[in-house]
């Protein structure tokens, strides 16, 4: 399985991968995009098979990026890493198809119930 983390801080991103190993997601081939839009090339370059995704990124935010996303008939796996957690960001992202949102601060078990069913 493929994953591609998109997140604007490179630390972040070794955040996210070091979280997702921790979890049991150890396994699997990691990309990582710099922003929404660089994601957004990547999912058709790449095709993975999961998208984790910051929502405020510059060039392309997250949330604009799911939407171009679903807008071109991609139906990706995505889902939020994100400070954004406020109950009226997780109703935008599950509107624009996201399958979940994790907020920051975030851990291993978080990371194993949001993707428990997600991938394998």
């Amino acid at each position: 399985m493929k994953i591609l983390i998109a997140d604007d801080s490179r630390v972040m991103r070794q955040i996210v991968i070091r979280t997702l190993r921790q979890a049991g997601f150890d396994d699997h081939e990691i990309v990582e995009a710099e922003d929404g839009a660089d994601a957004l090339a990547k999912v058709g370059s790449e095709e993975p098979d999961l998208v984790l995704s910051d929502w405020n990124m510059p060039n392309m935010t997250g949330i604009e990026c799911l939407q171009a996303l679903r807008s071109s008939g991609s139906t990706v796996p995505f889902g939020f890493v994100t400070s954004e957690g406020s109950p009226e960001m997780r109703e935008r992202a599950a509107n624009a198809g996201a399958l979940f949102l994790i907020a920051k601060p975030f851990n291993e078990d978080t990371f194993a119930d949001a993707l428990s069913g997600v991938i394998a």
